[in-house]
């Protein structure tokens, strides 16, 4: 029997041989190929592509050319700009893994000079490990995060960013091995990047049953409260409503006075058949409340700068809701509403939070024009769970420490992300979800969690849907976000869902 371990260390001796030995041809192989390709590159006659491809790959060093692309992206749509930061986001990670990791963990030479004729060859090329190819990374990664956002746009950066790839080869710093890995290192981490930044769904939600309302064909009757601070104030959103429904009357709101007092006394001037809103989530919320009270029809013109409610029920064009108002299109919404300390029920239609989430909520509105809105909110989560205190509540009767609370009216998506849409606002839910703090290293998990897209299997974080919901906070009033805005505080609350409780024109 002694000789049978002998024998095994020799068996698997040979087989290791035999391995070594077949990934060493499979390298030459390689090798090559690769010297086979790169010949055949210098092969290709000189042409004005030569020059157009040195200056091309130069304007990729340190992706200065995808910053500049990104740029354009960003102004060209709220689509296109949630492009650009993904874009940017895998680029960071690409150009991290490729340089940082992969080049020191894999040095290889780069191909000799003579390679390629002299008018392709670079002034200053570099000395890093040729593999694999940061440029050939930066520019996949880059197309594959835009066109996870926009196909469209992803469609106009792959031919660019294939030329960029190429392009190291062409002027003589790399294998055309380093390449096609940095492309595929590039593309997979862009990809990675869905598991911790979902992407929105721009389909609007489903809404409840159609319901039959007064045509008011040009407007006649519809009274429009106008607040002329929203957006960025230039009043195209007030004009484009005038040339669309010439017969509805505008009010202009002063946003120094009373908002609610205003609405009173325009309403008994004019007793409308319908009410319409010019403005943001602030304004909407506070017109839909009054419409909610006076069971008027609503119609929504989105003039704010994110429009989250308008953006959900699909209204977010003013032709959209004009069309509606005068076919007499509508359909009814779901509103949430809280009783703070038994106090009458305060409605909201987005959003409404406890702990530290309407700091998160203001933070991710500033960054959300620089960063995109699940990295802006990602960050401010980060920040802001960095200098909470704990706040002990009672959920439904169970006492818990939580950092933050988050009721939203509807049923929001993703799940286990920070929520970014609503597939739906008519089944009569509330969407809850909230962060533990009585658990070990809470902030710790739930910040790795944050980051790593894994929200949903920690235990630091809770996410339920229900109708009703009961929250006691243990102490003094804190207070109370609703809708980004932050006015009211308590100590006991009670959310519930009005189910179809707002009726909004509609396109059918």
């Amino acid at each position: 029997m002694r000789g049978v371990p002998a024998f095994a260390a020799t068996i698997g001796a040979v087989t290791k041989t035999r391995k070594s030995r077949r990934f060493r041809a499979l390298g030459d192989r390689l090798a090559l190929l690769d010297d086979l390709l790169i010949d055949r590159s210098a092969r290709i006659p000189p042409t004005n592509v030569d020059r157009s491809l040195v200056l091309l790959t130069t304007a990729a060093n340190h992706s200065a050319l995808w910053a500049a692309v990104a740029g354009a992206l960003a102004v060209s749509g709220r689509r296109n700009r949630r492009a650009a930061v993904r874009g940017l986001l895998a680029i960071g990670s690409a150009s991290l893994v490729a340089n940082g990791i992969a080049k020191p963990l894999f040095p290889r030479r780069r191909p000799p000079d003579e390679s390629v004729p002299f008018v392709r060859r670079l002034l200053k090329p570099p000395v890093s490990s040729s593999f694999p190819s940061g440029h050939a990374a930066s520019a996949a990664a880059f197309a594959t995060a835009v066109a996870i956002e926009s196909p469209v746009a992803g469609a106009v950066v792959a031919p660019l960013a294939a030329a960029v790839a190429y392009s190291r080869v062409h002027v003589g710093v790399h294998w055309p091995s380093d390449v096609v890995v940095g492309a595929a290192l590039g593309a997979t981490l862009a990809l990675a990047t869905r598991r911790w930044w979902a992407v929105r769904d721009d389909e609007p939600a489903t809404l409840g049953p159609q319901v039959e309302v007064a045509a008011q064909p040009g407007g006649a009757g519809l009274l429009v409260f106008v607040n002329p601070a929203a957006g960025n104030g230039d009043g195209v959103i007030a004009d484009d409503v005038r040339e669309l429904l010439p017969e509805a009357t505008l009010v202009e709101l002063d946003v120094d006075a009373d908002i609610v007092d205003q609405l009173d006394r325009a309403t008994k001037e004019h007793s409308p058949a319908a009410i319409g809103v010019v403005g943001g989530d602030g304004t909407v919320l506070t017109v839909a409340k009054h419409a909610v009270r006076l069971g008027l029809p609503l119609a929504v013109f989105s003039g704010g700068t994110l429009n989250h409610f308008a953006r959900d029920a699909g209204v977010e064009e003013a032709d959209t809701t004009a069309r509606g108002v005068a076919g007499g299109y509508a359909v009814t919404v779901d509103v949430a509403s809280v009783e703070i300390d038994g106090a009458e029920g305060e409605p909201f239609v987005n959003t409404a939070s406890l702990g530290g989430y309407p700091d998160v909520v203001r933070l991710r509105e500033k960054w959300e024009p620089r960063f995109g809105k699940w990295p802006a909110a990602a960050l401010a989560m980060i920040r802001v769970l960095g200098q909470a205190e704990p706040l002990a509540v009672h959920i439904d009767g169970v006492p818990t420490a939580i950092w933050m609370l988050f009721v939203g009216n509807g049923r929001y998506s993703p799940s286990d992300k920070v929520p970014m849409s609503r597939p739906d606002l008519h089944n009569g839910t509330l969407d809850v979800r909230y962060l533990l703090a009585d658990i070990p290293f809470s902030r710790t998990r739930l910040i790795g969690a944050t980051l790593a897209g894994t929200l949903a299997e920690s235990k630091t974080y809770l996410h339920r849907t229900v109708e009703k919901l009961e929250v006691l906070v243990d102490g003094s009033a804190v207070g109370l976000a609703t809708d980004g805005e932050a006015p009211h505080s308590g100590r006991q609350f009670q959310f519930a869902s009005r189910r179809g409780a707002l009726t909004l024109f509609h396109e059918p």
